[in-house]
C-alpha cells in the first residue's frame, strides 16, 4: 500500500468510525462486541483497500462488510458471556436508570429479530437510510427490504415490553 493509499484509508476511517460503531452497537447490543466488529471489518477493509477504493461506492462496500460480519457473528456458536444486571451499586452521579432501562428493552426487542430484519431496522430507522440504500448495502431488492421491514415492525409492535414502554411514555404506536 502506498503512502497516499494509507492516508486515504486513515481519512476514511476517521470520517466514519463513529457511525460504524453506533450501527455495530445496535446490531450486537454490546459495546465491546461492537468495537470488535468494527475493528475486524476495518482490518479486512485495510487488507483489501485497493479493491475497496476502486469500488463504485467504497463506503457502501465497507458497510456491506460490516453487515456481513455481523450476520456471520450471529451464525457462529454462542459463547458464554457475562450476564449484565440492571442492579448497580449506588453512586453519587445522575440517575440514568430510565435511559438504561429503555435501551435494554430496545436491545432485547432487536435481539428477537432475525439478523436481516435487525439490519433493515437499524439501517432504515436508526441510521436514516432509504429503502434503496438499505437494499444496496444488504445486496438485496427494495421489495425484500420492505418485506423484512414489515415483518420486523410487526414483531416489534407485538412485543409486550415495547408496548408497555410506549404506554408509559405516552408515545403513539
Amino acid at each position: 500500500m502506498t503512502h497516499e493509499e494509507d492516508e486515504e484509508f486513515h481519512a476514511f476511517v476517521a470520517a466514519r468510525w463513529g457511525r460504524l460503531l453506533r450501527t455495530a452497537f445496535l446490531l450486537t447490543g454490546h459495546q465491546q462486541d461492537a468495537e470488535d466488529l468494527v475493528q475486524s471489518t476495518l482490518t479486512r477493509a485495510f487488507d483489501r483497500w485497493g479493491r475497496v477504493r476502486r469500488a463504485d461506492d467504497p463506503e457502501a462496500y465497507v458497510w456491506r462488510m460490516l453487515l456481513n460480519a455481523a450476520t456471520d457473528r450471529l451464525r457462529a456458536p454462542r459463547r458464554l458471556r457475562e450476564r449484565l444486571t440492571t442492579h448497580l451499586p449506588e453512586r453519587g452521579t445522575a440517575d440514568h436508570s430510565e435511559e438504561l432501562a429503555v435501551r435494554d428493552v430496545l436491545l432485547e426487542a432487536l435481539a428477537l429479530l432475525s439478523s436481516r430484519q435487525r439490519a433493515v431496522v437499524v439501517l432504515r430507522y436508526l441510521e436514516g437510510r432509504t429503502e434503496t440504500e438499505a437494499a444496496l448495502l444488504l445486496g438485496t431488492t427494495v421489495g425484500t427490504v420492505r418485506s423484512h421491514t414489515a415483518r420486523a415492525l410487526a414483531t416489534l409492535r407485538g412485543n409486550p415490553a415495547l408496548r408497555d414502554l410506549t404506554d408509559q411514555r405516552g408515545v403513539a404506536q
